[in-house]
């Protein structure tokens, strides 16, 4: 069933947010948004900062290019409640994922991820490749256990980095200097995003190089190259693992990548959708 749009939380691009709902799965109400329709799912997963909020200006493009666009706010984030009455906690983000796709009784779909939705997304298609008809990554490291992976990325994580406010972590210098009312935006999603006490999920499984080798349907990586938490050196360190993958960049962009150049995002996400 289409979800009316409605004018409520416009984003940068001036884009409007579908109506929600509850899905009632294991361990968990889960807050999600679908546009409805005919046309080929494509499902999002938002970074680990932020909301289904942050993806404001990529739904209503994605629909009106024909796609049936489905967020959802990971358990303990924004309005998905944990029900410890119904199922184990924290559970995972991938089997929350999985639930969901269940629920809405979807076949095959395209599956995007930013940043720790990254992690998601990699972690899904290692389990579920059978599911994918394409698999987007954005501005991710993918939470990989290689070694290579973490001695890159402890480098640059450091506690001093770490203690540095999100937004600086996360937004580009070009955009924090460019779009302040983007950035006050991105910085109010992200400040009422989590629940308190709400205990982060792991991954199903540890992302390694061998796991995501049984991806094979097509598959889009896109760098940030202004990203301070997953530069595109690190970015590429896994995803020439990939057996079919494009590979892409945003210059300027920081790890806030759809929100911060969604016009650039939009068009390269599309234009790989149109292919695949």
């Amino acid at each position: 069933m289409a979800l009316s749009l409605t004018a409520a939380g416009a984003g940068p691009a001036g884009a409007a947010m579908p109506e929600g709902r509850h899905a009632q799965l294991p361990g968990v109400r889960l807050w999600y948004v679908d546009t409805g329709g005919s046309g080929t799912p494509l499902v999002m997963l938002h970074a680990n900062t932020g909301t289904i909020e942050t993806w404001e200006p990529q739904i209503a493009p994605f629909a009106a290019a024909g796609y049936r666009v489905i967020a959802f706010d990971r358990r303990g984030w924004g309005r998905s409640e944990p029900d410890p009455s119904s199922g184990p906690q924290p559970g995972t983000v991938t089997e929350d994922l999985d639930a969901l796709v269940r629920h809405l009784g979807l076949d095959r779909f395209h599956l995007l991820g930013v940043a720790g939705g990254g992690f998601v997304a990699l972690d899904y298609g290692g389990w579920r490749p059978e599911r994918l008809l394409s698999l987007i990554v954005g501005a991710s490291y993918g939470n990989f256990s290689e070694p290579e992976i973490r001695t890159f990325f402890d480098r640059v994580n450091s506690p001093e980095f770490q203690r540095q406010p999100s937004e600086l972590r996360e937004i580009g210098p070009t955009y924090r200097g460019t779009n302040p009312d983007g950035v006050a935006r991105w910085i109010a999603i992200e400040h009422g995003s989590r629940r308190a006490g709400a205990p982060a999920q792991p991954l199903r499984t540890p992302n390694t190089y061998a796991k995501i080798a049984a991806i094979t349907c097509p598959a889009l990586v896109i760098a940030a190259g202004a990203d301070l938490y997953a530069p595109p050196a690190l970015m590429q360190m896994w995803a020439r693992r990939l057996p079919r993958h494009e590979w892409d960049v945003i210059p300027e962009a920081g790890h806030a990548i759809a929100w911060e150049y969604p016009e650039a995002f939009n068009e390269k996400v599309l234009a790989f959708l149109r292919k695949v």
